[in-house]
């Protein structure tokens, strides 16, 4: 379990929420939106241990050490509950035996009773029916947390009778600060995964601790320090070798983008300090000068367009074949 002081960013959100439970105001269900690795399990934890808590700190976060709180952490809280589901769907069997047939009984030993359904765009409509009776006519001591990646796989009525929060992605001077603070991780080290991740503190978390990150970034770079030299079989052929697992491939293009923005952005304004690639600046520098900025932007373009044909299956090698041919012009 977490409290609002492990919430990452979302400060309108976490202002909205501890206001609501100072005043005895929480909604009696909310749907948490956002990617994978945005937080949402977080906000969801701090809200059931907060409004739980025998002792809340100024009204507003958890004390973390009463009974409740230390119930919470250990996922044993009676009065907090998470749906699970052993198949694809959360099906409406799981629903109405873990929820609609629970909530009559009241608190054991809390104000409130918590629900809380990650992935709950995998309910099936059955499921969300089901679930819509009860938000329609919650207990009092009700609250329950909608958790997802894709609001578009949640009903409309179940969306109007939710308060909704959309968690924004961080910017990265949050996530790169974070990096560094807890992870220890040297500035540049943290400014790339930062960078690379685009605002999910999650996805930065696991990459900047993975030594497989740090093994991709520098096959890329060394791939991208030597690229006028190499024909655009080489290159096809180092970018297939690198990624034999093609999830990986995507991982691979983020931080070719990320790249070629510092090119980009070393042409416009000659400055390292906005460099990601800080330690590259060489290279970056002679890219820069013997590119113009069509040349840069198209390249950018045809990594992007690289990821949206790679998600619409579109044959492996064709498209790095494209994008390389991009490159090369």
């Amino acid at each position: 379990m977490a409290n609002f002081k492990d919430i990452i960013g979302q400060q309108q959100i976490k202002n909205h929420l501890q206001i609501a439970i100072k005043q005895n105001t929480i909604s009696h269900a909310y749907i948490l939106c956002g990617e994978k690795g945005s937080g949402k399990r977080t906000v969801s934890d701090a809200i059931a241990q907060t409004i739980q808590c025998e002792n809340r700190a100024g009204g507003i976060d958890s004390c973390e050490i009463c009974k409740s709180c230390m119930q919470a952490k250990s996922h044993n809280h009676p009065d907090i509950k998470y749906i699970t589901h052993e198949k694809a769907s959360i099906s409406v069997d799981d629903i109405r035996e873990q929820l609609n047939n629970d909530i009559s009984i009241k608190p054991y030993s809390s104000q409130y009773k918590v629900y809380i359904i990650p992935d709950s765009n995998k309910m099936t409509e059955q499921a969300q029916n089901a679930l819509l009776k009860t938000i329609e006519e919650p207990p009092s001591y009700a609250v329950i947390i909608l958790i997802t990646d894709n609001i578009s796989g949640i009903l409309p009525t179940i969306q109007s009778r939710c308060v909704t929060l959309n968690l924004k992605p961080l910017s990265n001077n949050e996530i790169a600060g974070y990096l560094t603070a807890h992870l220890k991780l040297e500035p540049e080290r943290a400014q790339i995964a930062a960078g690379f991740c685009q605002g999910n503190m999650g996805k930065a978390i696991r990459f900047a601790s993975s030594e497989d990150f740090q093994e991709m970034k520098d096959e890329i770079l060394s791939l991208l320090k030597s690229v006028d030299k190499m024909s655009v079989t080489e290159i096809v052929n180092s970018i297939k070798n690198f990624s034999k697992n093609k999830h990986n491939i995507n991982d691979y293009l983020d931080l070719m983008l990320l790249w070629y923005r510092d090119v980009l952005m070393f042409k416009v304004t000659k400055d390292t300090n906005l460099l990601l690639y800080q330690g590259e600046y060489k290279a970056i520098s002679k890219q820069a000068s013997i590119r113009g900025y069509e040349d840069i932007e198209k390249i950018i373009k045809a990594i992007d367009k690289a990821k949206i044909r790679l998600d619409a299956n579109v044959n492996f090698e064709i498209v790095l074949e494209l994008m390389v041919l991009a490159l090369k012009e």
